[in-house]
């Protein structure tokens, strides 16, 4: 009935993870609108796309498995509490199996960025970031955090298709 909707919903969830991850990328930060916006809208998905009651409960299930894992991922200081909000926000979304790929991706993604900011950080490339803007600049900085909200919306950008909430829907 409101399949229609599905395709609008998908775009708007990527559009949303795209800019939680060029804010954290710019300034470390992901405002919790971002965040909120996504979990708003999975209702609306999850209706649109026709859901089970029982695949819409594990689709809640993962989220709240995940909301408990990033919240112990915080507390640790492994990641920040933007990180956290936006990785839980993405794992509503995927559903079973995909919550898979996207852990898989998003540790894959976030293992390729780590490599990337330390080479940027060390001696022979360091002159040539400090050239560049002033969010590239901070990146470069030893020590500095990473902005994991880049390899966030990567793995739910990967994961996404594979979504109960988009089964039907040809991508």
């Amino acid at each position: 009935m409101l399949s229609f909707l599905v395709p609008v919903l998908a775009a708007a969830f990527a559009a949303l993870v795209l800019t939680g991850a060029v804010r954290d990328l710019v300034s470390y930060t992901i405002p919790n609108w971002i965040s909120g916006a996504i979990l708003a809208l999975l209702p609306v998905a999850i209706l649109a796309a026709d859901l089970s009651l029982a695949t819409a409960g594990l689709h809640v299930a993962i989220g709240v498995g995940v909301l408990i894992a990033a919240m112990a991922m915080f507390a640790f200081r492994w990641i920040g509490g933007g990180d956290a909000k936006l990785f839980a926000a993405a794992a509503f979304w995927m559903g079973w199996p995909a919550v898979t790929d996207f852990m898989l991706w998003t540790a894959l993604t976030g293992g390729v960025l780590a490599v990337v900011l330390m080479s940027m950080r060390r001696p022979p490339l360091r002159p040539l970031v400090l050239l560049g803007p002033p969010w590239l600049v901070k990146l470069s900085e030893p020590g500095g955090a990473a902005p994991y909200g880049v390899a966030i919306a990567v793995g739910a950008l990967v994961a996404l298709p594979k979504s109960p909430l988009l089964s039907g829907l040809v991508l």
